[in-house]
């Protein structure tokens, strides 16, 4: 789990060594989604049967058919115990652990026992994920008819597994919110440079590659300053919030675009892909709906695209330097629309 990269790999490489580890022929992890009182399955593995797929779009079943997600592993845990593993079979037969030893949950599992027949599995062992200290989901290892069934000694190993298993997903949990955070403006939520950087580095090579239009738009918010001596920063930082919302709207009209905040009062809009008359289309969009904003004074943009005239573009800073002398034409002249670069002599 720890070499993955995304949360659905983490995922899948429990739910794999987990099947193996207990000598099963399928495994799945599933969320308890309380507030739409469901299970969603987020990876099955191993011997798929009809209807299941390895990364289903939506395979969730209604927490009452499954009641014991609830019920077993709340109220038991919630009075005292500890979350443990228990087996279900196709006879309906069921082997709890812990203070329950001997029963299966105590609002039966019928709907896990259809599910085993009709799919062609003689016993599961279903074991609870607990994450910050609460019910997340289970984990779920299943063997085909006329193997030997799972007992009591593969239910505890079974707790154990998805006790691992929730480490595992709360370091992976860790990283992924590093990696936002690192790619992220903290007040505005969009991108940040460091963002830009790496994008703009990929849609350049795609530029050389094929051709790929790649376009960029530099944008400096008007009368920051001045609102944040006259009016506080708090209402300083309200503008770069309402401004970084408009950006990311218009951003939104270009397929794929990345809208970030640089720092301070500036943002950027990238476009890979559209044309670049596309591209300032939005950008004379984002100048009149900022002029409306009741904060502020308005914003100067500048666009530099491999679309237009510029000359050649063998780097991302190339790039950066010609929509920045644009923006400062823009700023300079007041303008109410963006200024292009290899246009109007921009």
């Amino acid at each position: 789990m720890a070499a993955a990269h995304t949360p659905q790999e983490s995922m899948g490489a429990a739910a794999e060594a987990a099947c193996r580890a207990l000598g099963g022929s399928f495994a799945a992890i599933s969320m308890w989604e309380r507030e739409r009182g469901r299970l969603r399955v987020l990876v099955n593995v191993g011997e798929l049967m009809a209807g299941e797929e390895r990364l289903p779009e939506d395979e969730s079943y209604p927490v009452h058919d499954f009641p014991e997600i609830a019920e077993f592993v709340h109220e038991h845990w919630a009075a005292g115990g500890e979350p443990h593993a228990w087996v279900e079979t196709a006879e309906g037969v069921g082997t709890g652990t812990g203070t329950g030893v001997g029963s299966a949950p105590p609002s039966g599992s019928w709907g896990r026992v259809a599910a085993l027949r009709r799919r062609g599995r003689g016993s599961c062992v279903v074991a609870p994920i607990v994450l910050h200290g609460r019910a997340w989901g289970e984990l779920y290892v299943a063997r085909p008819a006329g193997r030997p069934v799972f007992d009591r000694d593969d239910a505890d190993f079974a707790t154990v597994l998805a006790s691992v298993t929730a480490a595992g997903l709360a370091q992976t949990e860790r990283l992924e919110e590093a990696r936002r955070l690192a790619f992220t403006d903290p007040l505005t939520g969009l991108g940040n440079r460091r963002a830009v950087d790496i994008r703009l580095d990929e849609a350049l090579e795609a530029y050389h590659a094929d051709g790929t239009v790649v376009s960029l738009v530099v944008c400096d918010l008007n009368g920051l300053k001045r609102v944040n001596d006259t009016l506080g920063h708090a209402v300083g930082d309200r503008l770069l919030e309402r401004f970084g919302s408009l950006l990311s709207i218009c951003g939104a009209m270009l397929p794929g675009a990345l809208v970030a905040r640089l720092g301070g009062d500036e943002f950027c809009l990238l476009g890979v892909g559209p044309p670049a008359d596309e591209v300032v289309r939005v950008a004379d969009e984002l100048c009149r709906r900022a002029a409306e904003l009741e904060l502020g004074e308005g914003v100067a943009c500048g666009i530099a695209s491999t679309g237009d005239p510029i000359g050649p573009v063998p780097s991302a800073r190339r790039l950066f330097r010609l929509a920045d002398a644009a923006q400062y034409r823009a700023k300079a002249a007041r303008s109410q629309k963006p200024v292009v670069a290899g246009r109007d002599g921009g």
